[in-house]
């Protein structure tokens, strides 16, 4: 049996992956759509073709001697999308990880080297498989039944051309006539020489009028199979180094494909995917017995500081603490929650006068605040510490951190081990041996007074906010579950009525054959398994036939009854009607805080019914109103400060609307003569500009040619000099310190910064741009959030913070303090930083969250 070479044609697969999925990207901004899209499918070929040897190749550069010989080859084509181009890079790393030969060859295309590895293995007697999305790769195919055969294709491009790649061909044929005569003639130099035979004089005079065009067109479409290959590796035998891939799939965020990539390629995938050892946790006394109890509260009062790490069990409202391990100087300790004096044990947690250190304080908080204690004197959290010095890390947990900043390589994890005396015991004294090094880790890289000003303080606010939960009407929301639900009905009895048959809506395949084969609707995308009918594809055909703004519509109520609706209803708490958020504080790379369980963060809010589900958060029992308190424009305003641009600081500072005057200014247009139209696409260019927005996204965003969107951006930052010359200054910084920072000392590590890879350089330059401005709003609101809460316990006021959305803040208030407190807040918001612009926030009240924006 022959060896199996498969050759993939990188560039393509590339490109049809981006294209074929949203732009999905990490937490840190990096976009990974069409690496996802390419793992995925090169995985899905090595698993169902089992090669015996595989190679990659790429094209390199533009310009080939295909140019050479037709200055015009493929010169229609636009630039790669920024968003394409920087995920190349990692395509390679992917393919280094995994040892798979990468060709390319300057002056070449992919193609060429594709026939000439084709050419060479068949002689080997390899069976050869070419994997691509190019057509043109069937002119290698040596075997095979077509109307023409597969090397005539070259001849059919030679007479009809290929605008694709801007190969001219013969003015007027098309593929009917071009296959026809190739049928008849064989190739392009018989017809040629036999030009009186051709039937009909009109073609025969436009074959004569375009003979060197016939035969250059041939030529640019012929793949050339004998390209000098003077550096190919010894073997192409993939070669996977597992332990590379898994990390490198870990930090593009793709944990399914590192568990894949485990069981294709490792001999114990079980042990490799665990990563771990059965090393033993430490042998403990489970302390119960009083006498013991109060000689170790003893000696832990007297001590500097001390750690704690309580087992904890239950959800909010009714966290239990089950056990707890204390852990000063070289002693440690685990008391169990039955121990006499049990009492006591929890006192020390409220016992201001015994410093504290913990991991993950806020469960701590949330603990306390069920058994309705006030502990207090945390200072210090390993969990928030590692978060700041890392932002990007995959984890903060205790054997990671005792890893990266202790002593310790242990092989157990709080997955598996984390409800163990055993693990409870060993993670205070892992805390116990962390905090001296990360503390002073934390004070050299500049960040301890974000991290004992913002960060520390704002873990009681959140734990308070994650205890208080919000009241949700529940039988409101089931009336609208239902309500949502009939009209489900009704939209899939319109799809079907539409589609003259009853099918799965939800199936891609059937959906995707109703539209375009039956109803004969445009297709937009089409991959090997079929038509795509994703959002972006719907959303292109809105107008063109009733069943599509149906389907709009039951896609967006079927997500939302299934998230939030019925996600909800079973989040509820029976006892009090509230819902118990989390707020994750340890997540974002920019310090912005976001929400789970259920994620508040995501309700559409521009949407009727995202407004409606809104309106199903309410004040609960003793309250009387919702109050929504939001920042106005806080990221412009926070540009305009860092940037100094005078005339961006002039729009805020005398009151003008920020997405009014920038239209004016980029459209060169008086204020007053700036259409609706002309606003929101102004508004589009001052946020992209804020995200580091490309002409590619920006011309997607609102709907604009690419060259008309790269205007609007070089007309902004011809008109606001100031940003662009900061940008300018950030990025110059972030390549001397490696960093870029917030004003409030947030950093964020930027290690491509000073890459020789165009693609990795240019991401780290983008987020060296937005880094400061979202980074230091998200520092902004979290101060909010501390003076708030301080003013309201000083004021010994009853309303109460209970959700942080982006840039608001909810509360619910009684109707006596609405004056008052609306007055506060909005001192404390505004009042939080000091810029150089005013800071605004809008204050309103309702009956419900809806009502109160």
């Amino acid at each position: 049996m022959s060896d199996k070479f498969v050759i993939v044609d990188g560039s393509s697969l590339v490109h049809r992956a981006f294209y074929a999925l949203p732009l999905l990207s990490t937490a840190s901004g990096q976009y990974t759509n069409a690496v996802y899209g390419f793992t995925t499918m090169l995985l899905k070929l090595i698993e169902d073709v089992k090669p015996d040897s595989i190679a990659v190749a790429f094209d390199k550069g533009r310009i080939t001697f295909r140019n050479e010989q037709y200055k015009e080859y493929k010169a229609q084509r636009k630039p790669t999308p920024k968003e394409l181009s920087e995920q190349f890079s990692l395509v390679k790393d992917v393919l280094s990880g995994l040892g798979i030969a990468m060709l390319e060859k300057a002056g070449f295309e992919g193609d060429d080297i594709i026939g000439t590895l084709a050419v060479q293995a068949e002689k080997r007697g390899c069976e050869v498989v070419i994997v691509t999305g190019d057509r043109d790769a069937l002119q290698l195919i040596t075997d095979a039944k077509y109307g023409v055969t597969p090397r005539q294709i070259i001849d059919l491009k030679g007479l009809m051309g290929d605008t694709s790649d801007n190969i001219p061909g013969v003015p007027g044929i098309g593929e009917k006539t071009a296959t026809k005569l190739i049928s008849e003639f064989g190739c392009v130099e018989t017809l040629l020489a036999n030009l009186d035979k051709v039937s009909g004089k009109k073609l025969q005079e436009n074959l004569r009028n375009n003979v060197e065009a016939a035969i250059i067109s041939k030529k640019l479409a012929t793949i050339q199979c004998d390209v000098p290959m003077d550096d190919l590796p010894d073997s192409f035998i993939m070669q996977p180094q597992v332990d590379k891939l898994y990390e490198l799939f870990i930090r593009l965020e793709f944990k399914s494909l590192a568990a894949r990539i485990m069981l294709l390629f490792s001999d114990n995938p079980v042990e490799q995917i665990d990563k771990r050892t059965e090393l033993q946790l430490p042998t403990i006394d489970i302390i119960v017995k009083g006498y013991e109890v109060m000689d170790i509260l003893c000696k832990a009062r007297t001590a500097d500081v001390i750690a704690v790490y309580p087992l904890l069990a239950g959800h909010i409202p009714a966290t239990e603490i089950k056990g707890m391990a204390i852990s000063f100087g070289d002693e440690g300790y685990y008391i169990d929650g039955t121990a006499e004096h049990w009492d006591e044990v929890l006192g020390l947690l409220a016992d201001e006068s015994v410093r504290k250190i913990t991991h993950d304080a806020k469960k701590v908080l949330n603990a306390c605040n069920s058994l309705g204690i006030a502990a207090k004197s945390i200072e210090f959290d390993t969990l928030l510490a590692g978060y700041l010095m890392e932002p990007t890390a995959s984890e903060y947990t205790l054997p990671s951190l005792a890893a990266r900043y202790g002593e310790q390589q242990v092989d157990w994890t709080e997955k598996k081990h984390g409800h163990s005396p055993e693990y409870i015991y060993w993670a205070a004294q892992a805390i116990n041996e962390l905090y001296q090094p990360m503390t002073e880790r934390l004070q050299g890289a500049g960040l301890d007074i974000l991290y004992r000003e913002i960060e520390l303080p704002l873990i009681k606010v959140l734990a308070a906010m994650e205890s208080t939960g919000i009241r949700v009407d529940r039988q409101a929301l089931r009336n609208m579950a239902i309500e949502i639900s009939e009209r489900i009905g009704l939209l899939l009895t319109e799809i079907y009525r539409l589609a003259e048959e009853e099918f799965n809506v939800n199936s891609t395949k059937q959906l995707g054959s109703i539209l375009f084969e039956k109803l004969k609707l445009p297709a937009a995308k089409k991959t090997k398994t079929g038509y795509s009918t994703d959002a972006e594809v719907l959303e292109g055909l809105a107008g063109q036939h009733e069943i599509i703004d149906k389907l709009l519509e039951y896609r967006v109520l079927t997500k939302l009854k299934s998230t939030y609706l019925d996600g909800m209803d079973v989040l509820i708490n029976n006892k009090t009607d509230r819902i118990y958020t989390t707020f994750n504080q340890t997540v974002t790379a920019t310090g912005r805080l976001s929400s789970s369980d259920p994620n508040l963060q995501n309700i559409p809010i521009r949407t009727d019914i995202g407004r409606r589900i809104r309106e199903l958060f309410v004040p609960g029992e003793g309250y009387d109103c919702i109050m929504s308190a939001d920042y106005s424009q806080i990221e412009l305003r926070i540009l305009a400060h860092i940037s100094g641009d005078p005339g961006l600081q002039d729009a805020f500072v005398t009151g003008q609307d920020i997405h009014t005057r920038t239209a004016s200014e980029v459209f060169g247009i008086p204020l007053a003569e700036v259409t609706g139209e002309m606003r929101s696409r102004a508004k589009a260019v001052n946020f992209g500009i804020v995200y580091g927005i490309s002409d590619y996204g920006l011309s997607r965003d609102i709907g604009v040619t690419r060259k008309e969107a790269g205007q609007y951006i070089d007309n902004y930052f011809d008109r606001y000099k100031g940003v662009k010359t900061f940008m300018d200054e950030v990025i110059a910084s972030a390549r001397t310190t490696g960093y870029v920072t917030t004003l409030f000392g947030r950093r964020r590590f930027l290690p491509d910064i000073n890459s020789r890879n165009f693609n990795l350089r240019s991401f780290a330059e983008r987020t060296a741009m937005n880094t400061p401005i979202q980074g230091t709003a998200a520092d902004v609101i979290k101060k909010a959030m501390i003076d708030v809460s301080q003013a309201l316990q000083e004021k010994q006021l009853s309303s109460r913070l209970l959700l942080q959305v982006h840039d608001e803040l909810v509360l619910e208030v009684k109707a006596e303090e609405v004056e008052v407190v609306g007055n506060m807040i909005k001192q404390a918001m505004e009042k939080a930083v000091s810029l150089n612009v005013p800071l605004i926030a809008d204050i309103k009240t309702g009956p419900n969250w809806a009502k109160a924006k």
